[in-house]
């Protein structure tokens, strides 16, 4: 009984913590960030941040680590042979995205690797599939699928922006159409 009080309050504490880092990413760069603004913040002392973090870096890695962790699995949880397999798949995405709008807003636009992270699973995610299908080399499909991955990121970070106005079946399908009919599907 006692291990399920301690790991809650771990858990608490580090969402605190990530919290704190957030808030303040949202305010200024990460190199002008301390670790003594985000310990008083999150009201915990530096002695318990570095129990679970090394740094102020540790930290944004494993924020961002958590993150592909968690799309990596919507990613892989889906059959790729299903017709719904795609959208469905995009939309728990995006409502993943919408539970975490601020994590996301300031991680896509940060100077971190984040989004360089993201296009490589959107990528892995696809290119197998593609490489074994298809009569192009594997290195157009690397620059097709760079396009479609950066294309969309760009479509959810307007979307972000715009305070995700649409709701995530809408820019699904949105970003489904795009990429399998370009721009000649919205002339009709």
């Amino acid at each position: 009984m006692k291990k399920n009080k301690t790991d809650r309050r771990v858990k608490y504490t580090k969402m605190v913590i990530k919290e704190s880092l957030i808030k303040f990413l949202k305010q200024k760069h990460f190199s002008k960030i301390t670790i003594k603004e985000i310990c008083e913040d999150a009201d915990v002392n530096r002695a318990t941040f570095y129990k679970h973090y090394l740094d102020q870096y540790d930290l944004l890695h494993q924020i961002q680590k958590e993150v592909v962790d968690d799309i990596t699995g919507y990613l892989r949880s889906y059959d790729k042979n299903s017709k719904e397999a795609p959208k469905e798949m995009i939309v728990n995405v995006l409502d993943y995205i919408n539970e975490n709008v601020e994590l996301f807003d300031v991680l896509l636009n940060s100077d971190s690797t984040f989004y360089q992270d993201l296009i490589n699973i959107l990528n892995l995610q696809k290119l197998t599939t593609l490489v074994e299908n298809s009569q192009l080399c594997k290195e157009d499909i690397e620059y097709i699928f760079h396009f479609y991955a950066s294309g969309s990121l760009g479509v959810i970070q307007k979307w972000l922006k715009d305070k995700t106005k649409k709701s995530s079946e809408e820019l699904a399908e949105l970003i489904i159409q795009m990429s399998m009919e370009g721009r000649s599907s919205f002339n009709k």
